[in-house]
């Protein structure tokens, strides 16, 4: 997916910012593909801080588009079936002070699914703009470490290495609690 991106970036240098920021909404808005192809592709394109830039750009808007189309979308589909869960109920309720920590504490953690964050709070009470404050903010620290994650392993320097053998331990330990269950 990365080298799709980058080719599609290199194929139209004239259009690249738009294709990126195009890329990070239809990412956002189907919300379960993960941008981190994309921030690998733009930071190989446009280089370290523009790229991480263009993603933070890119993921800002996308989550805006994808919590407007959400809201007006599933809204009223969607309120039965999640009543059944506790811990997401808390997030659709929440309003105002309480709404923006909790968005901004789920952007911060890397592994919480950017568009079940999106669609939850797209259901729920919250604003707009608490939403892309709080949304933009979380994201900010997350991309930073996620840019630099993807430019560390594609130098491949020793960092890199330790970037890849911590991501293969977490996985493989994900792997084992699983099977375990």
């Amino acid at each position: 997916m990365e080298r799709t991106v980058l080719e599609l970036l290199q194929q139209y240098p004239h259009l690249s910012i738009g294709i990126s920021l195009a890329v990070s909404v239809l990412i956002a808005v189907l919300g379960v593909i993960p941008s981190v192809f994309v921030t690998a592709a733009n930071i190989a394109f446009f280089g370290f801080w523009n790229g991480t830039l263009i993603s933070f750009l890119g993921e800002a808007l996308g989550a805006a588009i994808a919590f407007v189309l959400y809201r007006t979308g599933f809204k009223k589909l969607s309120q039965p079936q999640l009543d059944h869960h506790p811990k997401v109920r808390r997030l659709i309720e929440a309003q105002g002070k309480e709404a923006f920590l909790l968005i901004l504490s789920l952007r911060l953690i890397p592994f919480v699914p950017s568009g079940l964050v999106t669609f939850v709070a797209a259901i729920g009470k919250v604003s707009l703009l608490t939403f892309l404050v709080a949304s933009s903010l979380g994201k900010g620290p997350a991309l930073l470490m996620e840019a630099y994650s993807v430019y560390q392993v594609t130098q491949f320097g020793w960092q890199g290495k330790m970037i890849l053998l911590l991501v293969a331990i977490g996985i493989l330990y994900w792997v084992v609690r699983r099977r375990k269950k």
